[in-house]
């Protein structure tokens, strides 16, 4: 987790609106000990992990309780890089851009590609760069928040940094997990990464157009996800063709009601 992977020597944290020059947000470095003296060396990691994770559940905590009083149903969504979190974004963005109000936290550790991308469809939203930490948090949603101020009575997207590993530590304070698994990527992935969808409530299948070309089992894949998470629920998804999007929309604006 975040003691070995990097996360911990993140210094800085840019929230960055498109057209819009970048603001530096100081005092996020993590004050780890690198020490490594032998003795309660297991000792002094273990305690840091709990507390890095207690100090973020306050937050999130705080962030769930500011979203449930503005009726905003804040959304996280996880996957591996290259899944399509983006283009389901798009899709999504620009087929319900009537009738719901969006808004959107990218995170990524560098570039602002995929806020442009959100931008383009007139949505509201903020590229969190994380540097070098590989997820977001709930300081840094806090922050966002700050900057963005979605309107009350909608949908907040919270796009993840692309890891199946430690985004599934980490609440932000979102009302449902999202994980999305393309299907180029193998029906064994709950098994590899078990925590992402053991704590997940919701999983998109995407790219389902290709699976005529792909060694991809989707009652396989589905089977090993419910041995995981028996409470999983599934929706089928071709982001670029649009096949069986209703649903999601269907869920989506459930949400509202």
């Amino acid at each position: 987790m975040c003691t070995t992977c990097g996360c911990g020597t993140t210094k800085q944290l840019l929230l960055r609106k498109p057209g819009g020059k970048p603001r530096q947000i100081t005092g996020m470095e993590l004050a780890l000990d690198h020490s490594h003296h032998s003795g309660d060396k297991s000792n002094k990691i273990i305690q840091l992990e709990k507390d890095i994770l207690q100090a973020n559940t306050s937050l999130a905590e705080e962030n769930e309780i500011f979203f449930q009083e503005n009726n905003i149903i804040a959304l996280n969504l996880v996957s591996s890089p290259g899944s399509g979190k983006t283009s389901l974004l798009e899709r999504t963005l620009t087929d319900l851009s009537v009738g719901v109000n969006f808004s959107v936290i990218e995170g990524d550790q560098q570039t602002m590609q995929d806020a442009n991308r959100i931008d383009a469809t007139n949505t509201p939203v903020i590229q969190i760069n994380t540097g070098q930490a590989c997820h977001l948090d709930g300081e840094m949603i806090k922050k966002a928040v700050q900057e963005l101020k979605p309107k009350k009575k909608s949908i907040l997207f919270i796009e993840n940094v692309g890891n199946l590993v430690c985004p599934a530590l980490f609440k932000l304070g979102e009302k449902d997990r999202i994980v999305i698994l393309s299907v180029t990527e193998g029906d064994d992935k709950p098994l590899k990464y078990p925590d992402m969808f053991s704590t997940s409530d919701i999983c998109i299948i995407n790219k389902i157009d290709l699976l005529p070309y792909v060694n991809f089992d989707v009652k396989s894949f589905k089977d090993n996800a419910l041995l995981i998470n028996h409470h999983l629920v599934f929706y089928e998804v071709s982001a670029t063709t649009g096949e069986g999007m209703e649903q999601w929309y269907a869920y989506l604006k459930d949400q509202l009601n």
